[in-house]
């Protein structure tokens, strides 16, 4: 099977037509965020902020990533486990966000969400974080500096590998 490129900002379209299983490249704008950035950005959210990035048809990487090295523009750069983003993902999802990237299970409201809002979840290897961080040519932090690994990043990524983990319709590569 081949992989299919994806391009951000993520349509409705390109999004509806991935299925669980799906093997996809990332290209384009990808924004990281953990816990406490989910935490923060939630927060600017219910003040009726705007966030630092648009969420509309954006994808948000959970990664805190390990300190550039010489020559590097980001070091390691593995997912961390998803359902730990649960409790926020559902209300970023209903503002626009199209894609997440991380590892392992998702909730059953997240899941909702995938398929009420068309929306994504991909999974990405764990523990390959060194070879993951070839994909990312430019790395830039945009929010919440004081959470250093776990600050909002903006990154640009090329071809970065992933699979369609749950799709829009409600299946799942773990339920296979």
């Amino acid at each position: 099977m081949k992989a299919i490129g994806l391009e951000s900002p993520l349509t409705c379209s390109v999004v509806r037509s991935l299925r669980a299983g799906d093997e996809v490249l990332v290209s384009g704008m990808v924004y990281t965020a953990r816990d406490m950035a989910h935490k923060r950005l939630c927060d600017l959210l219910t003040a009726g902020k705007d966030l630092p990035f648009p969420l509309k048809g954006a994808i948000i990487y959970f990664v805190g990533p390990s300190p550039a090295g010489p020559g590097q523009v980001i070091g390691a750069a593995g997912p961390t486990t998803s359902s730990r983003m649960d409790d926020f993902s559902p209300r970023f999802i209903a503002a626009g966000l199209k894609a997440m990237i991380g590892k392992g299970y998702r909730s059953k409201e997240v899941r909702e969400a995938l398929r009420e809002y068309g929306a994504v979840h991909l999974a990405t290897i764990g523990g390959a974080g060194a070879m993951l961080s070839r994909h990312i040519v430019s790395a830039e932090v945009i929010a919440f500096e004081d959470l250093g690994p776990e600050a909002v990043r903006k990154l640009q990524v090329v071809d970065f590998p992933a699979v369609v983990a749950y799709d829009s319709y409600g299946n799942s590569v773990y339920d296979r």
